[in-house]
C-alpha cells in the first residue's frame, strides 16, 4: 500500500491546525462582540433613562414656577401637584424658602433660639449666634480684629470669611457648633431667603420654636389656627414673637420633586429657584440635588409634610 509524502500530509495538518485556531479567534471575537452590544444596549438604556428623570425633573420646576407666577399678585407660598407622562409620574412640592432661617439675615436671637431649641444650652446658643454674625459681617476698617483671633486662639487654620455664608454647610466652619448640633440645624436653614422674618405659613414647628417668647403652649395654637385665623389675629397670639414673622412669601422657593418611571426607577430632586421679575428667563435654579427618602419636615417646608 502507497502512503502519500511525509510532507505534504504535515503541510495539511498544519493547515487543518490553522482553520482552527482561526475559528476559534473568530469565534472568541463573536462572543467579545455580542457582550459588548449588549452591556452597550444597557448602557444606553441607562442613560436613557437618566436623561427622561433629568428632563421631567425640569418639567417639574417648570410648572412649579408658572404655578408661582400665574397669578403675581396672589403668589402662594407653598403647593403641590402632580403629573403623568409616558409611563412616568412626577409630584411636585414647593414651598417658599423663608419658612427656613436664614443665615445671612436673621438676628441673633432668632439664631440663638433655634440652637436652644435643638438642644444647645442657653449660653451656648447665644455664642453660637454671637459667632455666626461674626462671621457674615465684614470686619470694620481699623478694628482690632477680635473675632480672627477667637479663631486663631481655638487653634483653626482660618479665619471667618467676613462676608456672607455661600452654604448651609458652611455653618460647619463656625466656631464653637458640636456635629451634632450641625446636622440638626442644617434641616431649617438657609441662605437664599435672604429675610430676617420667617414665613409662619409654611415654617414646620421646629423653626417657630426658635422665636423667642413663643411659649409651647403658644406654638401648639398657633399651629393648629396659622391657616385659618386672620392675620391680625394671628400676630396678637404670638404676642412679643409676632416681629420676627411674615405671610409674604420670598422669591426664593424651594422645590422638591418625585420621578418614577414604569413604576419602578425613581429619582428625587430638590431645588432652589429664584423667581425673576422683569428679567429675560422667568427664574434661576440657584440650588439642585439628587435626594434620598422623602420630603422631609427640613426639606420643603411643614406644609409638605
Amino acid at each position: 500500500m502507497r502512503t502519500g509524502d511525509p510532507k505534504r500530509q504535515s503541510s495539511r495538518g498544519f493547515i487543518v491546525v490553522a482553520v482552527l485556531w482561526i475559528l476559534g479567534a473568530l469565534a472568541a471575537l463573536a462572543v467579545v462582540y455580542a457582550l459588548y452590544v449588549r452591556e452597550t444596549e444597557a448602557a444606553l438604556g441607562i442613560n436613557n433613562d437618566r436623561l427622561r428623570e433629568q428632563e421631567l425633573a425640569r418639567a417639574g420646576i417648570e410648572l412649579a414656577v408658572y404655578r408661582l407666577t400665574s397669578i403675581p399678585e396672589s403668589r402662594p407660598s407653598s403647593g403641590a401637584l402632580a403629573f403623568q407622562l409616558g409611563g412616568a409620574r412626577v409630584d411636585v412640592q414647593f414651598a417658599s424658602e423663608n419658612a427656613r432661617i436664614d443665615l445671612n439675615a436673621a438676628p441673633p436671637d432668632l439664631l440663638a433660639g433655634l440652637f436652644r431649641s435643638l438642644g444647645a444650652r442657653p449660653e451656648d446658643a447665644d455664642q453660637i449666634a454671637a459667632r455666626i454674625v461674626g462671621w457674615r459681617t465684614p470686619a470694620r476698617p481699623g478694628a482690632a480684629g477680635d473675632e480672627a483671633a477667637l479663631y486663631r486662639t481655638a487653634g483653626r487654620g482660618y479665619s471667618p470669611r467676613r462676608g456672607p455664608f455661600q452654604h448651609v454647610n458652611e455653618l460647619g466652619l463656625v466656631l464653637g457648633i458640636s456635629a451634632v448640633l450641625l446636622d440638626r440645624a442644617l434641616p431649617y436653614l438657609t441662605v437664599y431667603s435672604g429675610q430676617p422674618e420667617i414665613n409662619v405659613l409654611n415654617a414646620v414647628p421646629q423653626v417657630l420654636a426658635a422665636m423667642p417668647g413663643l411659649t409651647p403652649a403658644m406654638l401648639n395654637e398657633f399651629v393648629t389656627q396659622r391657616q385659618t385665623a386672620p392675620q391680625d389675629v394671628l400676630r396678637a397670639r404670638l404676642g412679643s414673637a409676632a416681629r420676627y414673622i411674615t405671610v409674604q412669601p420670598s422669591n426664593a422657593t424651594r422645590v422638591f420633586i418625585d420621578v418614577r418611571l414604569d413604576g419602578v426607577r425613581r429619582r428625587q430632586v430638590e431645588a432652589v429657584v429664584l423667581l425673576l421679575n422683569g428679567d429675560t428667563e422667568p427664574y434661576r435654579i440657584l440650588s439642585w440635588q439628587d435626594v434620598e427618602g422623602p420630603a422631609s419636615d427640613g426639606r420643603a417646608g411643614g406644609s409638605l409634610r
